[in-house]
């Protein structure tokens, strides 16, 4: 268990680091900046290379959404969920202090928004509360399809963390403008404590829309998709 947890907490990590700092250093360059598909990939890329170095170890979760989804559909242990969800938590936090330290380190750093998630006038594109309800839900919904589907028995083995890479940068290059991109409760919680906007006030949507979208993306793969489906992460 030991190992499990290290592996969710390292990969939680690197994510945060990876993903957040793309958009906190590197996407508002002047002429060379990545902007948000750079940011995008850069989450991806983040994911996929965790699940390939780690997710043999853990499962690849990194991410409290996916481990209660994968409860849900019989491929997690609930026993399980409270400790892998204290090491992703712990994870996010330590990348996200790494990255403070990093960030700091240059004349006139102001944490600002700290790659942070919000909805009104804390969304980059002005958006509601309904309308990034609405977004975490659908998304993490289909992300756990995608993470549950790429891991069956019915498709080849070794291919899964490129297809849920993918997905998970496709995730960011629909829904940065109108959350910055949640989907993922340990990665909210983490830049949320850095952030100077208020963010800490917006974080409860953060937990409680992807947690119901992975409770219903699981309940579908499920009993819709892939009843009979006993495949282990």
């Amino acid at each position: 268990m030991f190992r499990k947890l290290s592996a969710e907490l390292f990969g939680t990590f690197w994510l945060v680091f990876g993903g957040c700092g793309s958009a906190l250093l590197a996407a508002g360059i002047p002429e060379v900046g990545i902007g948000l598909v750079g940011v995008s990939f850069a989450f991806g890329l983040s994911l996929l290379t965790m699940a390939y170095a780690v997710g043999g170890i853990s499962g690849g979760h990194f991410n409290p959404a996916v481990s209660l989804g994968l409860a849900i559909a019989n491929r997690f242990a609930w026993t399980e969920l409270l400790p892998y969800w204290i090491a992703q938590l712990i994870g996010g936090v330590a990348g996200a202090a790494v990255l403070y330290l990093v960030a700091s380190g240059t004349t006139g750093f102001s944490a600002g928004g700290f790659a942070s998630n919000g909805y009104d006038a804390l969304s980059p594109g002005g958006y509601s509360m309904v309308a990034a309800l609405v977004a975490e839900i659908v998304l993490t919904a289909a992300f756990l399809i995608i993470v549950l589907g790429a891991t069956s028995n019915a498709v080849a083995t070794g291919f899964a963390p490129l297809a849920i890479g993918l997905a998970y940068a496709l995730i960011h290059l629909v829904s940065i403008p109108v959350t910055n991109t949640s989907v993922n409760p340990a990665r909210s919680t983490a830049a949320a404590l850095f952030a100077q906007n208020g963010a800490l006030g917006q974080l409860w949507l953060f937990w409680l829309a992807p947690l119901l979208g992975a409770a219903l993306g699981a309940l579908i793969w499920r009993f819709i998709l892939a009843p009979d489906d006993t495949s282990a992460i």
